[in-house]
């Protein structure tokens, strides 16, 4: 496996003085570009540190399998045939049908699956039918060959790892193994009948299993724990927390990896909760991480959390930004233009820091968050805060890897020089303060009225949080508090991120989704809704103008102040329609925002970029933890960088796969 330089973070993209430049961009094909990110700090930590990380990171790699699982009830086996074919293959390897099947697997490992990991469909071999199934047979999985073929190559079945089809049952119509035998309707009033509405600490019920219909007509919830489904791999994930747990920095640490592993054996989501609420508290750690079936975004209900995994230490200079907004939560609070009635009185708990990634797992694998805001029990928001972390050496390789190549979607899509230079000065800048706005403050403010089921927006809940915390940043982004508190430094620096989201969300994001096809991603969808929402009730005072120049459509922000007052107003209604769970306006919301792309606009955002010959989605490979060992003992751990892609995905298919 061929390994980079070990270099730490400099000032700009290249590697310290006197050593090899650091090359971020490894690996691009299909719509795919693969990065790797350095670890800035690892060599002041101690040895326990380092052996704490080392073994959280471990833990953090056994949850692959389960991810791959949750993603299709296919998707291991199928991944297991294109692992044997890479491996033992004796054929001719210089064939366009050969170069055709490589491009495929590498696809599937990207997304943990045969579907798109963004847009959710379907990805079907460039290479025939025939010549796939012949593989197969020349690796001896020729027996594998009459199940797995149709699931493969045909489109109309599985076609959606989620389903976003109104018109449809969109459990019965999702790819996700979450579900077996039961319809929406059933799963809805299964999950009903355990919720009490009055009860103020609800537990997040279905989040940690799959719901199943017996042959005897009984639907049952089948744990993922240990002893239950998944088992294997949850004992491997308890074995390295137990190793790490022995070594944490402190008995905080301690403490909550207990309850971590306590929940794994007994699949008791009130153990799930208390290690939520003991995780958050501690703040005094260096390193830290996350473990666990957490996000819900793959489930077409917003029930089921996949298998993610992130082993981090902070950046304590780069956190004094996030401190300081942690520590003027309340003043945010206080000031948002939501309803009175919908805000916090107290806001409780809230830290934020900057941290750099380390491991990369499951669903964080390997497309990453920049961000993060956890726990997502709203209860626990409003009770004991939550913690949030933005990721710096992430957001860092994805600066350095677009410096690799030379055409950007900024000077393709923006409308003049003045508006490049503007975003070349402000809008990294901007970015960061932004992700911290929504992830640290936007996430956690607001608060549901007494009686408001948590899954009352049901399959429209991703979409509306993402909103509401994009929005509580943009809206945040312009406000002289920043320029006050030393966080921004030019108070019209917010202008950058304003066009920028703009022309993102109404146009550029759609390079990501084929022609003809809906948006379907929680997160595109609420760009788009945030964008497009904005350009139709500004169109009285042209807040947003649409223009026209050699054949090529801009989006152009006339009225900045205008602008802000909107996302204040989009604001405060989607506030309103969490907090009362108003289903019926969400729905209409989103669809009529976020859904349906102008065909027209999107064949011309496809055309102009293609001319870039730019990818447009990234993700990362993992340095390489390597123990040091002399006369039997570990005197250190080591940081290399692999820059080879599918090595890494290989060996984690070897060396970490229980199921």
């Amino acid at each position: 496996m061929a390994m980079g330089s070990t270099v730490l973070l400099a000032t700009g993209c290249a590697g310290d003085s006197g050593k090899e430049e650091f090359k971020y961009l490894i690996d691009e094909f299909a719509d795919i570009k693969i990065m790797r990110y350095q670890v800035p700090g690892w060599d002041e930590l101690s040895l326990q540190q380092k052996e704490y990380v080392y073994h959280l990171g471990e833990a953090a790699k056994w949850g692959r399998d389960i991810l791959w699982d949750q993603n299709c009830s296919y998707n291991l086996s199928i991944r297991r045939s294109l692992e044997n074919i890479i491996k033992n293959y004796k054929g001719d390897r210089e064939c366009q049908d050969f170069a055709d099947f490589m491009v495929y697997a590498k696809r599937v490992f990207f997304s943990n699956g045969i579907h798109h990991h963004y847009a959710e469909d379907k990805i079907i071999p460039a290479c025939s039918r025939e010549y796939f199934q012949s593989l197969m047979e020349a690796v001896g999985d020729g027996e594998k060959c009459a199940e797995l073929m149709d699931v493969i190559f045909d489109p109309s079945i599985l076609s959606q790892r989620k389903s976003t089809d109104s018109q449809g049952d969109i459990v019965a119509l999702s790819a996700v193994n979450y579900y077996e035998g039961v319809s929406r309707q059933e799963v809805d009033a299964f999950y009903e009948a355990m919720a009490d509405p009055n009860d103020p600490t609800p537990i997040s019920y279905g989040l940690n299993s799959k719901l199943v219909k017996g042959s005897d007509g009984i639907i049952r919830e089948e744990k993922w724990m240990m002893g239950g489904l998944y088992g294997p791999a949850i004992s491997r994930i308890v074995e390295e927390l137990e190793k790490a747990a022995a070594v944490a920095e402190n008995d905080a640490q301690k403490q909550y990896i207990a309850s971590l592993i306590e929940y794994y054996r007994t699949g008791d989501l009130k153990l799930w909760d208390k290690y939520n609420i003991e995780w958050l508290r501690d703040s005094l750690g260096k390193v830290d991480f996350i473990n666990g079936f957490i996000e819900d975004y793959n489930d077409p209900l917003a029930r089921k959390g996949t298998w993610e995994g992130l082993v981090n230490i902070r950046d304590d200079e780069a956190s004094k930004r996030t401190e300081i907004l942690s520590a003027n939560a309340q003043w945010f609070e206080d000031h948002s233009p939501v309803d009175k009635r919908f805000k916090k009185a107290e806001v409780k708990g809230v830290t934020a820091k900057v941290i750099n990634a380390v491991t990369l797992a499951g669903d964080a694998y390997p497309a990453t968050p920049i961000g993060i805001n956890l726990p997502n029990a709203d209860w626990i928001r409003r009770d004991y805060g939550s913690k949030s972390v933005t990721i710096a050496n992430i957001t860092h390789a994805y600066d350095c890897a677009a410096n690799e190549v030379p055409n950007s979607t900024l000077s393709e899509f923006a409308w003049d020089e003045e508006e490049i230079a503007f975003a070349k000065k402000h809008l990294a800048v901007t970015d960061e303060i932004h992700t911290d706005l929504h992830e640290c403050l936007g996430h956690g403010s607001g608060q549901l009225l007494p009686g408001t089921s948590p899954n009352a927006l049901g399959e429209y809940s991703s979409t509306l949080e993402e909103t509401r915390a994009d929005l509580f940043g943009l809206y945040y982004c312009a406000d002289p508090k920043l320029v006050e508190l030393g966080i921004l430094h030019d108070k019209e620096a917010y202008k950058a991120q304003y066009t920028n989201y703009i022309r993102n969300g109404i146009m550029v994001q759609f390079t990501r989704v084929e022609l003809g096809r809906p948006n379907t991603e929680a997160h595109m969808q609420n760009r788009k809704l945030i964008a497009e929402w904005c350009y139709e009730h500004g169109r009285e005072g042209n807040v947003i103008e649409k223009k026209q120049r050699d054949g090529k459509t801009y989006f152009v922000v006339n009225d900045f102040e205008a602008l802000r007052g909107l996302f204040g107003e989009l604001l405060k209604e989607v506030q309103r329609i969490k907090s009362e769970g108003d289903y019926a306006a969400g729905k209409a919301l989103v669809e009529r925002y976020a859904v349906n792309i102008d065909p027209e606009l999107h064949k011309e955002v496809l055309e102009r970029y293609a001319a870039l010959n730019l990818k447009p989605y990234g993700g990362f490979v993992n340095p390489e933890i390597v123990p040091v060992v002399k006369n039997g003992k570990t005197v250190d751990y080591e940081i290399s960088y692999t820059d080879d892609y599918l090595g890494q995905m290989l060996k984690y298919g070897e060396e970490y796969s229980a199921l």
